[in-house]
């Protein structure tokens, strides 16, 4: 095998669904307010019993049963989170457990909002060395565990869910050579720390960042994999803030490609936003099978990751 592809995708978010004007019962806010800065409408909230780890092996089922695959034909498990609350054991551990799985390695990965495409081409990686045969790579977050309801400037960005991917080795590449990367002086703009833990950035710092160096980055993403920008099919961007979305798709000059908007309804998932809004695409068919997307993530460390992937 010469390289890796995604087979199938899944995706799952809470059932409670926290709108802009629930917002404004709990903070000086409004519909109009939250909108115009961030593009948001409703985010998905978890249940206070709902684990991070729960959240991920719902997602990796219904991405399983796409694949037609059993849980015990994973030998690779990797979860890109940055709100389990546990060290030990992992969430990929607590997910290859819920799923019945014999003796999967499992992986956690924090890169926080860029941590989906961190660890598929990780799993990509294993793949290529023979070190894994499939794998499943799940983005999950329970990010309004970790926001401060009083702060209006955060906590109408963020909501919760998870979505997985099964990757495969395959003869023919569908996942392109990673381009990686990070700005570690200015990592403290995106942080949760703390005890407890909670969420906090330099919006503005973040937002100058993204709209002006990550379009150049996103266009090196695609001469890796051999594209032009207006080759690409799709372009999934980390569901950040739709002032950051539309800037940073329109400079890259995918003219031709459907963009993923999914912020609006789900909000910043962080390592879920990804793969979230890859797989809802997917499900609704708008874009074929085999067609190039462009998978591009950013956010706290200032961390950056990208790939061009063939549809499943």
């Amino acid at each position: 095998m010469t390289g890796s592809r995604i087979l199938a995708l899944g995706h799952y978010q809470p059932s409670r669904v926290l709108t802009n004007d629930d917002l404004a019962r709990l903070v000086d806010t409004d519909d109009a307010w939250i909108r115009s800065r961030v593009g948001i409408r409703t985010r998905h909230v978890a249940a206070p019993d709902e684990t991070v780890d729960a959240m991920a092996a719902a997602a990796a089922e219904k991405a399983l049963a796409a694949a037609g695959l059993a849980a015990g034909d994973i030998d690779l498990v990797l979860v890109a989170t940055c709100t389990a609350t546990d060290r030990s054991p992992n969430t990929a551990a607590r997910v290859a457990a819920r799923l019945g799985m014999a003796s999967p390695a499992t992986m956690d990965l924090n890169v926080v909002c860029a941590g989906f495409t961190h660890a598929l081409a990780t799993a990509d990686h294993a793949i290529r060395a023979g070190s894994a045969a499939r794998a499943l790579v799940i983005g999950a977050e329970k990010f309004t565990g970790v926001v401060d309801w009083s702060d209006r400037s955060t906590c109408v960005l963020v909501g919760d869910g998870a979505a997985a991917a099964v990757v495969a080795a395959s003869p023919e590449p569908g996942i392109s050579p990673v381009l990686w990367g990070s700005v570690p002086e200015m990592g403290n703009a995106v942080r949760i720390e703390g005890e407890p833990a909670r969420f906090a950035q330099e919006g503005q710092t973040v937002y100058r960042w993204a709209t002006t160096q990550l379009p150049a980055i996103a266009r090196q993403v695609c001469e890796r994999a051999g594209l032009a920008p207006e080759d690409l099919a799709g372009v999934v961007l980390h569901q950040a803030n739709l002032r950051i979305i539309e800037p940073v798709a329109e400079r890259l000059g995918a003219v031709n490609a459907v963009i993923a908007r999914d912020v609006v309804d789900s909000g910043n998932t962080s390592a879920a936003s990804v793969p979230l809004a890859f797989a809802k695409l997917v499900e609704r068919g708008e874009i074929p099978a085999g067609a190039p997307v462009l998978l591009f993530a950013f956010g706290g460390n200032l961390s950056y990751a990208g790939q061009v992937v063939r549809c499943p």
